[in-house]
């Protein structure tokens, strides 16, 4: 945990519980500009009263001396003493310091929030564990909580690998590409509010070996993208290895996705039904959200093409990381396929689609790719559609999960 300034919280995870100082609202609060009477004389045939002052927002609660008067009020002022109704403008008309209400009905503590009557002093307002917004914000500040404890976020290094990369602003040579998966991977970290280092180290298996090892020693979690499949320089998964950190999976029956390697440097506590190794993993239960792991430092090594590494992170370094933090996992959001698809392989397909709400509906329409190295499809498709590995026909109608990168 650590402790941040409360307007600095947005989107962090809430480790302490947040109670009512005093009552909400803490006084009983005007809520319309107007009158505020005694209901009694209204109740007593009376419709005209002498305005006696005007109570402001902010200031010293005032009291109504002479029930048979009035008092003037702004809304969010304290209600004057001795009133119990309030009347808004434009139910009444003044003239030369006199208020004459124009209904004839009136009812009693109207247009009055009572003290209390959202909460009362040391209600719960925020439970620990909370995922911060903008609401979380409002109630901190109300309640005058100028710091507060969150989880704190990992320590984290975005590993590049490949001697065919440059970097962004180079202009590269007919065999290279630009290095772009890392700061795809570090925009999808920053709706989480973390904040990652990166690094790029070439196809040497010594320099590998060298940074790897400092950076186990001074990062929580290392994500690497690249380098993890059966090329003759894909060191990566042979490096770990070397500098001793643990293995628990490698290679995951999907599509994109599948080389994907997953590990840490201590012991593990996941057991096989926590997890389910090799190629055979049941679709089902490789999620990690709900594992349990206290390596010292976490790996997660993505394949190498744009829409492995995208796919992978979203699916499971996000639910690894709202498990690490204590966010409870949600209901997983769905979408009804909107044309046939098959798909013969017997592996999980992350489908890239298109969403449309249609009729209250979410559809996902397919959209066709060039594959895994497509990078420039991500701008024309807002979500995967994660298709089951024990179909091969899908049909238009069916529901099924979806991994919706466009909302926050």
């Amino acid at each position: 945990m650590e402790d941040v300034d409360f307007a600095d919280s947005l989107g962090r995870v809430l480790k302490e519980e947040i109670f009512a100082d005093r009552d909400f609202p803490p006084f009983n609060r005007v809520s319309m500009d107007g009158i505020s009477i005694s209901h009694n004389s209204f109740v007593n045939g009376q419709r005209t009263f002498k305005i006696e002052g005007i109570q402001a927002a902010g200031s010293a609660q005032l009291t109504l001396n002479d029930t048979s008067n009035c008092i003037e009020v702004m809304t969010g002022a304290t209600l004057p003493l001795n009133c119990d109704v309030v009347i808004p403008y434009e139910q009444t008309t003044i003239e030369n310091q006199i208020a004459s209400i124009t209904i004839e009905e009136l009812v009693f503590y109207k247009n009055i929030h009572k003290k209390g009557s959202d909460k009362k002093k040391g209600d719960l307002l925020i439970s620990k564990n909370t995922l911060i917004s903008s609401a979380e914000i409002g109630v901190l500040a109300t309640v005058g909580k100028v710091t507060v404890k969150v989880a704190k976020n990992p320590r984290v290094m975005i590993v590049s690998t490949g001697d065919e990369l440059v970097e962004v602003s180079q202009t590269p040579k007919e065999f290279q590409i630009r290095r772009s998966n890392v700061h795809t991977l570090v925009s999808l970290l920053k709706r989480k509010q973390i904040q990652a280092d990166t690094a790029h180290i070439t196809d040497d298996k010594n320099a590998l070996k060298e940074k790897i090892n400092e950076f186990l020693d001074s990062y929580d979690v290392l994500l690497f993208s690249g380098a993890v499949s059966k090329g003759k320089f894909d060191f990566i998964p042979e490096v770990l290895d070397e500098l001793g950190v643990e293995k628990l999976f490698h290679k995951v029956a999907q599509r994109p996705g599948k080389p994907f390697w997953f590990g840490g440097t201590a012991t593990s506590i996941i057991s096989e039904q926590d997890v389910y190794k090799g190629e055979k993993m049941d679709s089902e239960r490789r999620l990690l959200s709900g594992v349990e792991v206290n390596h010292s430092t976490i790996v997660f090594a993505f394949p190498g093409n744009p829409i492995s590494t995208f796919v992978s992170c979203v699916k499971y370094f996000y639910p690894w990381f709202d498990a690490s933090v204590g966010l409870e996992s949600k209901n997983q959001n769905l979408a009804i396929l909107a044309n046939d698809v098959t798909f013969k392989p017997s592996m999980t397909y992350f489908l890239q689609v298109k969403l449309e709400n249609r009729n209250g509906s979410m559809c996902a329409i397919p959209i066709v790719g060039n594959g895994s190295g497509d990078l420039a499809s991500l701008v024309e498709v807002d979500a995967f559609l994660e298709l089951p590995a024990d179909k091969k026909e899908f049909k238009k109608g069916e529901v099924f999960p979806i991994l919706n990168y466009r909302s926050f």
